[in-house]
């Protein structure tokens, strides 16, 4: 026998329930104190001087689904002195920290490329530990028209 195609009471409320679910969910955000709590667990708790780091992003990105993002850190890269490790950080995306990035000094100079996804307008923060345990940082506002990162 075929199941029965007519509504019952327990089909409408089950989809009644499940459109104001989908209607009143919202996209999943991260906030500034998790960007903080990311940048603490990267450091130990070491302080990050601001210099050496230059984030380079658009100030104004039309769509928040492909943002073009670099880095680059004033480092000789020789063996005595060099960066270790570049870490990507964002205020509002779902995920706090959006890449690490391990060197060396055979690495060559100190740069990274990458395509990101951006929720909304935010703060951006790069830092670099460099092999002498030291920290710097770059800090930049990126303006988002679209957003992207919505879902949950």
């Amino acid at each position: 026998m075929p199941p029965s195609t007519k509504p019952t009471r327990r089909k409408v409320l089950v989809q009644g329930t499940a459109a104001l679910a989908f209607l009143t969910a919202r996209p999943a955000f991260a906030e500034p104190e998790d960007m903080e709590k990311a940048i603490l667990d990267f450091t130990g708790g070491v302080a990050v001087t601001p210099g050496k780091v230059k984030i380079e992003v658009a100030p104004l990105v039309e769509n928040g689904n492909s943002v073009t993002l670099g880095v680059r850190v004033e480092s000789p890269m020789t063996t005595a002195y060099h960066v270790k490790t570049i870490a990507l950080f964002n205020e509002k995306n779902p995920q706090p920290q959006i890449a690490r990035f391990h060197l060396g000094p055979r690495a060559g100079r100190a740069a990274v490329e990458t395509r990101i996804r951006l929720a909304t307008t935010q703060h951006l923060t790069a830092i670099a530990r460099l092999s002498d345990g030291s920290l710097w940082s770059d800090t930049v506002e990126v303006i988002v028209t679209i957003a992207a990162c919505t879902e949950d």
